[in-house]
């Protein structure tokens, strides 16, 4: 099918849609008519620069992912390094409290950021859905709707709540520093 029979078959996709929310502004957006002749053109091209700022949204969303990984190893590695008395000469418990607030911090950053990512995520492919039910396959809705409906598929696991565990898992050892930190810092301003 054609996208300019197809214009001809299907109302203007964005003169139909649901509800006033989805109106940028409250506004009526442009109808083919009022847009002109390349209508069907510039659609498929937005279309395609949408689809592909999602997939960048998920790149940057890895990157984020390793960046937050890197650092808080790095932290974890040197904490190792002041622990050793004849490298480190400072108050051991001060800088493991320290590194360890900073390390729950980034884990509690990692994890906001996730989530900010997986609305921005799903508010992209609304749109992207939206778009492409005025395009002759609607294979991103398609995609989803075999992967929820298909009974040999086994339980499929969003890949935003495998990964929410990572930030909490790598929160662990800070979090057991910074009880070890506390007792170790109080316990000799009680002693």
């Amino acid at each position: 099918m054609d996208l300019n029979n197809m214009q001809n078959e299907k109302p203007s996709p964005i003169s139909n849609l649901a509800s006033d929310e989805d109106k940028p502004n409250g506004k009526e957006l442009p109808t083919k008519q009022s847009y002109g002749n390349e209508f069907n053109t510039h659609f498929l091209e937005q279309y395609k620069l949408y689809v592909e700022m999602a997939d960048r949204v998920s790149s940057r969303r890895v990157q984020i992912a390793s960046l937050y990984t890197s650092i808080l190893s790095a932290l974890l590695a040197l904490l190792s390094i002041t622990s050793n008395k004849e490298l480190f000469q400072g108050s051991q418990s001060v800088v493991i409290l320290t590194m360890s607030v900073l390390g729950l911090c980034l884990c509690l950053a990692w994890y906001i950021n996730i989530n900010s990512y997986k609305q921005l995520n799903r508010l992209k492919f609304k749109v992207i859905h939206k778009m492409e039910s005025h395009l002759p396959f609607p294979c991103y809705r398609m995609e989803w709707e075999i992967l929820s409906n298909d009974t040999d598929l086994q339980k499929y696991f969003r890949l935003t709540a495998i990964e929410k565990y990572i930030p909490v898992i790598l929160a662990t050892p800070y979090l057991c520093l910074f009880v070890y930190s506390l007792i170790k810092v109080f316990g000799k301003s009680i002693s």
